[in-house]
């Protein structure tokens, strides 16, 4: 009954944020701090997405890799690739043949309208998502049989070698080559007609897709598999002898994990309008990193909390003390650079007084069911003194 009851808590949180979103897109966003509350949300969204399929691996599996921004790098030229419309192609690939003749949003738009496109778009991010997984299997193939930091070292020159091969000159037909990828279906796409007024609908999909597709991690990791997993994290050699086989869960878990990044490069690519490899740097694992640190390795939860806060602090919050004024406040302090100093500090701070990240290994309902206790528990306990006197 109990759980029961926190799931339908937890659909109408859900069901009743995702309204707000809509309300917020369509009536508030005019304005221009709820038009940036929008951006970040969806950078956040994305970002969460992807610090819980890197959790999935790093945190719940203990694979230590740092080949996420390889494998977003792989799920936004998919996305871009197989979304432009064929008409636009040519304005693409000014420098090379196109070896890609066909559009998924274009080829299900004609056959069945509006509705189509939306279907198109899904299966260029699935697609997206399969592309990333299946590399993913190949690169395993070596990588998995290494352990610690050998891995993170090898899934790291994985990210920039492939940063690499896509810029490639003989690639160009497919990748573009070092031009970026443009006119694919991006966030302005997403919206609705309502009596002759268009509505924008590009936060809450992308909010909505992330959302989804961290619901399905965390089915994966409450399932047998998740529990596989986490065996394999405490002690390798107890979770053989149980009767687990280790490469072949490392290599389920490594697979996973790179899908959902695809996806999350199909996302971002959806929420940045253009493609470039040059985006998709070491920093930007480093980034991913840090946040699930932050957060907690083995919460996800704590991953999207950390993202979210890194995103609204680095994009939003602390943007005032680059410009010279931050918070009424004017200073020659805050110049060009100066948020960033500030924003290693809070990281350090966070880091000494949380050692484990901010929420540990701990999900959010366990954390607040301890305040829970010890508030109304300490309540109890102070009646029944007062009853005992």
């Amino acid at each position: 009954m109990n759980n029961n009851k926190q799931n339908i808590i937890t659909i109408t949180l859900l069901a009743l944020f995702f309204a707000l979103l809509i309300y917020l897109e369509h009536v508030a966003a005019p304005t221009g701090q709820m038009s940036m509350l929008l951006t970040v949300l969806k950078k956040s969204a994305i970002y969460a997405l992807v610090a819980v399929s890197m959790n999935l691996l790093n945190g719940f599996t203990g694979l230590f890799s740092l080949g996420q921004a390889g494998f977003m790098l792989i799920g936004a030229y998919a996305y871009a690739i197989v979304s432009i419309p064929l008409g636009e192609r040519g304005n693409v690939y000014r420098y090379y043949d196109c070896a890609v003749n066909f559009s998924f949003p274009e080829v299900l738009g004609n056959l069945m309208g509006g509705p189509g496109m939306v279907l198109g778009v899904l299966v260029s991010i699935i697609f997206a998502g399969l592309i990333t997984a299946g590399v993913a299997f190949l690169v395993g193939l070596p990588v998995l049989r290494l352990k610690s930091d050998y891995l993170a070292i090898a899934t790291l020159g994985f990210a920039e070698i492939i940063r690499a091969i896509f810029q490639w000159g003989k690639l160009g037909p497919v990748t573009n080559g070092s031009n970026p990828l443009r006119m694919y279906v991006r966030q302005n796409a997403f919206s609705m007609d309502i009596g002759g007024i268009s509505y924008g609908l590009s936060t809450f999909f992308l909010v909505f897709i992330s959302a989804l597709c961290i619901i399905v991690i965390v089915l994966l990791v409450n399932s047998s598999y998740g529990r596989a997993f986490k065996a394999i994290r405490e002690d390798e050699i107890a979770a053989e002898a149980m009767g687990i086989n280790l490469y072949r869960h490392k290599q389920l878990s490594f697979c996973i994990s790179s899908f959902f990044t695809g996806v999350g490069g199909a996302l971002l690519a959806i929420f940045m309008g253009t493609v470039m490899a040059n985006n998709f740097r070491a920093a930007m694992t480093y980034e991913l990193l840090l946040i699930v640190v932050l957060g907690g390795i083995g919460s996800i939860t704590g991953s999207i909390i950390g993202a979210v806060l890194f995103v609204f602090s680095s994009e939003w919050w602390l943007r005032g003390l680059d410009s010279g004024t931050f918070m009424g406040i004017s200073s020659t302090l805050f110049r060009n650079g100066f948020r960033l100093v500030v924003f290693s500090v809070i990281i350090m701070m966070v880091v000494l007084f949380f050692r484990r990240g901010i929420m540990g290994d701990k999900e959010l309902p366990y954390m607040l069911g301890r305040i829970k206790n010890k508030i109304f528990g300490a309540g109890r306990k102070s009646k029944a003194g007062e009853g005992n006197v």
